[in-house]
């Protein structure tokens, strides 16, 4: 009698293989910045710069290639949160966020937090919240924000202002993190009260 031959999904995928090169760069990128040193800002840059490509392409790859899969779809918001929640503690760590910025990381990093809780009480209702364009918009300021505070006091001897125009943009993104984690929290607040 034949075995059914049962089907895995493939854990090698490009895009999964992309998600997984992006959690393997948190540990670098803190080890860069904890250096200290104008080098280590910049391998940090790169690093980053690099991550929030992948974080991208492996979207736009899954839907390419049509390899969507579970665990890309489980996996990609975690390192996005991850490289964030990083590159944000290791810029508090090296007072490039100090005083009233500090504000904005948390309001980012709470964000965060509040909207995993939210993603996974509603899923457990079999309730899917689609990520809108505000959000993406969300997610592309703070990744630009980010780059620039990494590059900061190094990239300010090339063009100046850098490190101005980064915190510009990380106070816009957490008036958008505001505005789109205010949403999820409407839908969830009104999910949970149909249940």
């Amino acid at each position: 009698m034949d075995t059914p031959v049962t089907s895995r999904p493939p854990v090698a995928t490009v895009p999964n293989v992309l998600t997984y090169a992006r959690i393997a760069a948190v540990p670098a990128l803190v080890a860069c910045l904890f250096m200290g040193t104008e080098g280590g800002r910049w391998a940090a840059f790169w690093l980053f710069a690099a991550a929030a490509a992948t974080d991208w392409l492996d979207g736009y790859l899954a839907r390419r290639l049509e390899q969507q899969s579970t665990l890309g779809r489980m996996l990609d918001p975690i390192a996005d949160k991850l490289i964030v929640g990083a590159a944000l503690i290791m810029l508090v760590h090296d007072r490039t966020l100090d005083g009233w910025s500090i504000w904005a990381a948390i309001v980012i990093l709470c964000r965060e937090i509040l909207v995993s809780g939210l993603r996974e009480f509603l899923a457990e209702l079999n309730v899917k919240i689609h990520v809108t364009n505000l959000a993406k918009w969300k997610t592309g300021v703070q990744m630009v924000a980010l780059a620039a505070l990494i590059a900061g006091p190094a990239a300010d001897k090339i063009v100046p202002g850098v490190s101005t125009a980064g915190m510009v943009l990380l106070w816009i993104a957490a008036g958008l993190t505001l505005w789109t984690g205010y949403d999820y929290l409407k839908a969830g607040i009104r999910h949970a009260m149909e249940g």
